[in-house]
């Protein structure tokens, strides 16, 4: 069977340069990817967790025409500020203490690490306002839920 894996997600952002700023500054991950295509006058811009080869996220800017109208690009944008642009899901194997380092780093906590069926668990947002989880996955026994 041919194989197929996850390369990347995509996030609408408001600002390319200010969410590289919020990845590479704060959340301390590295460029993956940084092309820029004057032709098409777009820009590729992908990051990731420093060292991982695995699945990037990719910044893409908040269309407008072609692709959108204005209209729908600002309801985009009203959405995306609202956290209904999608939401990323992170892993750490210390939740507390990612917390901790990242909070000290400036990233604004929506709540503090709580315990949750699945781990342990809190949430915050990008400069866009991307929902974005990170969790502590704790030994799930699905008897117990």
């Amino acid at each position: 069977m041919t194989t197929i894996k996850i390369a990347n997600a995509q996030f609408w952002v408001h600002d390319q340069d200010e969410a590289l700023d919020f990845y590479t500054g704060k959340l301390g991950w590295e460029v993956r990817a940084d092309v820029r295509m004057e032709a098409w006058s777009f820009r590729w811009l992908c990051v990731g967790p420093p060292g991982g080869d695995g699945p990037a996220l990719v910044l893409m800017p908040i269309p407008g025409q072609p692709m959108l109208d204005e209209a729908s690009s600002a309801q985009l944008s009203d959405l995306v500020a609202k956290g209904a642009g999608g939401t990323l899901f992170l892993e750490t194997d210390d939740c507390k203490a990612a917390y901790d380092e990242l909070s000290a780093r400036g990233v604004e906590f929506n709540d503090p690490p709580t315990v949750q069926p699945y781990g342990i668990d809190t949430s915050f947002r990008d400069q866009s306002g991307n929902n974005i989880r990170l969790t502590q996955v704790l030994e799930f026994d699905p008897e117990q839920h």
